[in-house]
C-alpha cells in the first residue's frame, strides 16, 4: 500500500511489494491489487460468504485462502459444547460455508486450529513479498515476513473471495529505527508499547511502518511478530520488517513453505525485497532500545503507556483541552491518580495470549518467570495458546506443569480475553494485567480495566498479585 514509484528510483520494502502486485491502475483513482494470500475467520466471513452466494459467484482462488477459527471459539474443553448459540452458530457456519466453497478450514477439531495470525506464519503460509488480508484489523502481524498485510472490512473480505484483487490507495512510509541492545526483562512487547507511548494512537496515521535497526535485527521471528502487530494501534495501516537469514531459517521445512529448488528461488526473490540503500521514507523516528525499561499502559488506549518504574501522568499535563479531558476520562475509568505509580497496584486477572504474544517463545518467556513460583491465589492467572502446534510444543517442553504448578489455567487456542469471549473476560472493576494488544473500555469485558504489558511483566504481577517489575526477579 505504499505508492508506486517511478521504474529505476530507489524504493522502500513497502514500494517494491505494492509495484509487484499492481493489476491496474488510473490517475485518481484507487489501484487494484493482486492479493497473494487470503486469511478467514469465523466472526467477518459469514456476511461475505452470503454475499457470494446471493450474487451467484464462486471464491475465485479458493488455493489462496485460508480459513481458521479463533475469535468465538471457547478456550475449554473441545469435546465440551459450545454454550453461547451465537458463537457456535458462528464456528459451525464457517465449516459449512468453507466445505461449499472448497476453502481449507482448520475449525473447532482441526489439529491446526488456532488464532489466524499465528498459524498463518507457523504453517509456512505467509512468506516475504506477499500481499496479504484477513477481515481483523491485527493482520498487520504477518509484516514480520517482509509481507504486506492489513486488516479489511467485511465488504471487503467478499471482494476478495470473489476477485483476488482488491482496490487500495497507497500509504506513506514511516521507518522506525530502533538501534541498541535490550536489557534483561526488556523485550519486543516493550518496544512497540514505548514507540506508540512517544507517538501516540494516530501518530501512523496513513502510513506503512518498516521498522529497521540493530534491535530489530536481533528479534526472532516470534518478537518481529509481535512488533508488527500493533502497528495498527499506533495508526498505521501495516507494519514491516525486512525479510533476512532469521526469516528464511523460521519459513524453511514449513508444510506450505516452497520446497527444493522452488525454495532457492524464493529466497533469491526474498533477498531482493528489503529497502533500496538511500530510498526515502516520508518519516523517520528513532528509538535507542538501550535506554527502554518494562513498558505497561495505564489508561484505554495503546499510547497510554509509562515504563514500569514510572509515573501515571496528571490530566493537567495534556497539551490542549481535549487531550486534558481524554487524560481525565482515562483516569476516571480505569480509577487512577495522576502522578501515582502504577507499580504496585493490585490486579485481579493476569491474561497471556493473544495474536500478540500466545507463541511458544512467549510461553517459555513467562514460564521462565513462574517456575518455582506461585501466583496470588488471588488473582485468576490464564494461559491461552495461540494455537493447537503451540501447545504441542509446550506439552513436549513442560510448560503446562510449570503453569499449573503456579496456579495458572492452562487452556485451549483461542483469541479468548482479548476480545472477552465465551465466559474469558473480567467482571466490572476487576483490574487485569494482559499480553493482548488494546485496553480499551470493556474490551476485555464490561467495566474490566486492562493494564498491557508483556508476558514476563504479566507472570510477574501474577506472583506479585500487583502490577510489578520482572526485574526484580530475574
Amino acid at each position: 500500500m505504499s505508492g508506486s514509484v517511478k521504474s529505476g528510483a530507489l524504493r522502500t520494502l513497502s514500494q517494491k511489494v505494492w509495484d509487484g502486485h499492481i493489476v491496474h491502475e488510473e490517475p485518481g483513482a484507487p489501484s487494484l491489487l493482486f492479493i497473494d494470500l487470503h486469511l478467514v475467520h469465523e466472526v467477518t466471513s459469514p456476511q461475505a460468504f452470503s454475499g457470494l452466494r446471493a450474487r451467484g459467484l464462486k471464491v475465485r482462488r479458493p488455493d489462496l485462502t485460508v480459513a481458521t477459527a479463533d475469535h468465538s471459539i471457547p478456550t475449554t474443553d473441545r469435546s465440551l459444547p459450545i454454550l453461547d448459540k451465537v458463537a457456535a452458530a458462528q464456528v459451525a457456519k464457517l465449516e459449512e460455508n468453507c466445505k461449499e466453497f472448497g476453502i481449507p478450514c482448520y475449525g473447532l477439531h482441526s489439529s491446526h486450529q488456532g488464532i489466524v495470525h499465528v498459524i498463518g506464519p507457523e504453517l509456512g503460509f505467509t512468506q516475504p513479498g506477499m500481499t496479504v488480508v484477513c477481515g481483523d484489523s491485527h493482520t498487520a502481524t504477518h509484516g514480520a515476513f517482509g509481507a504486506l498485510a492489513f486488516g479489511i472490512g467485511t465488504s471487503e473480505v467478499e471482494n476478495v473471495l470473489a476477485s483476488q484483487c482488491l482496490l487500495q490507495r497507497p500509504s506513506k512510509t514511516f521507518r522506525v529505527n530502533v538501534n541498541g541492545v535490550l536489557r534483561n526483562g526488556v523485550t519486543a512487547k516493550d518496544i512497540i508499547l514505548a514507540l506508540i507511548a512517544k507517538i501516540g494512537i494516530g501518530g501512523g496515521t496513513g502510513t506503512v511502518m518498516e521498522y529497521a535497526g540493530s534491535a530489530i535485527r536481533a528479534l526472532d521471528m516470534e518478537g518481529r511478530m509481535t512488533v508488527c502487530n500493533m502497528a495498527i494501534e499506533g495508526g498505521a495501516r501495516a507494519g514491516m520488517i525486512a525479510p533476512d537469514d532469521t526469516t528464511f531459517q523460521y519459513l524453511n521445512g514449513r508444510p506450505f513453505a516452497p520446497k527444493g529448488e522452488a525454495w532457492d528461488a524464493a529466497v533469491a526473490r526474498w533477498k531482493q525485497l528489503p529497502t533500496d540503500e538511500g530510498a526515502a521514507f516520508d518519516r523517520d523516528i528513532d528509538i535507542d532500545a538501550n535506554t527502554l525499561e518494562p513498558m505497561i499502559t495505564w489508561g484505554t488506549n495503546p499510547g497510554m503507556g509509562i515504563p514500569i518504574t514510572g509515573v501515571i501522568p496528571d490530566a493537567s499535563s495534556g497539551a490542549d483541552a481535549m487531550a486534558r479531558e481524554s487524560l481525565a476520562k482515562a483516569l476516571a475509568y480505569m480509577g487512577l491518580e495522576g502522578g501515582k505509580p502504577v507499580l504496585g497496584h493490585p490486579i485481579d486477572v493476569v491474561f497471556i495470549g493473544s495474536c500478540t504474544n500466545s507463541r511458544i517463545s512467549d510461553l517459555r518467556a513467562a514460564a521462565a518467570v513462574l517456575k518455582g513460583r506461585k501466583v496470588n491465589p488471588k488473582v485468576r492467572t490464564m494461559v491461552v495458546p495461540g494455537s493447537q502446534e503451540v501447545k504441542r510444543q509446550a506439552i513436549a517442553e513442560g510448560l503446562p506443569e510449570i503453569f499449573r504448578a503456579a496456579g495458572c489455567d492452562w487452556r485451549e487456542p483461542g483469541c479468548s480475553m482479548c476480545i472477552a469471549m465465551n465466559g474469558d473476560q473480567l467482571s466490572p472493576g476487576e483490574y487485569s494485567v494482559s499480553t493482548s494488544n488494546r485496553n480499551f473500555e470493556g474490551r476485555q469485558g464490561k467495566g474490566g480495566r486492562t493494564f498491557l504489558a508483556s508476558p514476563q511483566t504479566a507472570a510477574a504481577s501474577a506472583i506479585a498479585g500487583a502490577v510489578a517489575d520482572v526485574r526484580t526477579l530475574l
